[in-house]
């Protein structure tokens, strides 16, 4: 049986023991009914986890002594996927999926043929629930370094990313090359870009391929937007040494 995984703060792991409390406090206590003698593995998300004893339980917190502790370099290559916004369930569908497969950042697109925008408010939640969902999912997947959610970029944001990448790939369905047949950096960002159900425009891959992303399919059927990420996040990752 794994132990459950929990979140603390950056630094909380430096010292023999630790507190769980806040949300993560809460529920270990309330939800999971954690109690004194269990084990369980804290981590801080950027790459610090132990596996602690429960010595003492509260009403919404415990404490719990490092028995184990681990440090964890970042993987190499950085997996980076520009993410077009899906509608509906098919956004959280996407950003769960990511995470579990292994992406290190997560971008929001303001793509033009978006059929969901975030403006004002509404985006503000959009952003959040996103990065609820990723962390729910790192934990689920026992990530000891979680991705980071990036807030909305738009195309110009996205081609300044792409400018910066070892190496960069939007995903088209008329494109010639396979994303297969493309070379994977052993270090470095690979940034994957997916379009939105309406599909990238002729103005936006333009400027995605001026500044050095390579249209790709990955074959000759055609996914969704919430699904497309991971098929081509494990195309890439299983050419690297993080599936060694």
């Amino acid at each position: 049986m794994t132990l459950p995984v929990f979140v603390v703060p950056p630094g909380a792991l430096a010292a023999d023991s630790a507190t769980l409390d806040g949300d993560e406090g809460r529920h270990a206590v309330v939800v999971k009914r954690i109690r004194v003698g269990e084990q369980l593995v804290l981590t801080d998300g950027r790459g610090e986890s132990a596996e602690c004893e429960v010595t003492s339980v509260a009403k919404s917190s415990l404490v719990a002594d490092v028995v184990v502790r681990r440090s964890t370099s970042p993987a190499q290559p950085r997996l980076v996927v520009v993410q077009a916004i899906p509608k509906g369930d098919h956004a959280e569908r996407a950003v769960d999926l990511l995470t579990e497969i292994g992406a290190d950042v997560i971008v929001p697109w303001a793509a033009e043929r978006n059929v969901v925008t975030w403006k004002g408010d509404r985006g503000t939640k959009a952003l959040n629930r996103w990065r609820s969902i990723a962390l729910a999912a790192a934990k689920q997947s026992r990530r000891v370094w979680h991705p980071e959610v990036l807030d909305l970029h738009s195309t110009q944001d996205v081609a300044a990313r792409v400018a910066d990448a070892a190496a960069a790939y939007v995903l088209h369905e008329t494109a010639v090359d396979t994303l297969v047949s493309r070379p994977v950096p052993i270090d470095g960002d690979v940034v994957v870009i997916v379009g939105p159900e309406g599909g990238i425009t002729d103005d936006e891959l333009t400027l995605l391929a001026s500044a050095g992303a390579v249209a790709v399919r990955l074959g000759s059927e055609v996914l969704r937007s919430s699904s497309a990420g991971l098929a081509a996040a494990a195309a890439i990752l299983s050419r690297t040494p993080r599936w060694d």
